[in-house]
């Protein structure tokens, strides 16, 4: 990842890390040390992913894993909405920040195939 970039999706990983904390305070408490814990850790995998593949040659492998993760997020997050632990109104704005991350790894990992990211 270049640095502008770097910045940016690591900007918005935080503001989406923010978010779902405040989020996740509204789970009931038989959920806050299972579920809630599992989403915490995908989080942290995800902003430990972004990192790895800034500091690597090769950033596809890197960028893979954490469009998996993001994927895997995605959906406990929907999981923990349809179970009714969250309302509908967090997980609308919970998927808007996903969604938005989402969006710039798809666009890291084009530039990666097209030789772009070094």
């Amino acid at each position: 990842m270049l640095g502008t970039e770097t910045l940016k999706i690591k900007a918005k990983t935080e503001d989406l890390i923010k978010y779902a904390y405040c989020a996740f305070a509204h789970f009931p408490k038989s959920e806050r040390f299972t579920l809630v814990a599992d989403l915490k850790r995908s989080l942290v995998r995800i902003l430990e992913l972004e990192i790895r593949a800034n500091y690597a040659r090769d950033k596809m492998p890197h960028l893979r894993d954490l469009d998996v993760e993001l994927d895997v997020f995605r959906s406990i997050v929907r999981l923990s909405m349809d179970l009714g632990f969250m309302p509908f109104k967090k997980y609308e704005v919970l998927s808007v920040h996903v969604a938005e991350v989402g969006r710039m790894i798809g666009g890291l990992m084009k530039r990666a195939r097209a030789g772009g990211l070094v």
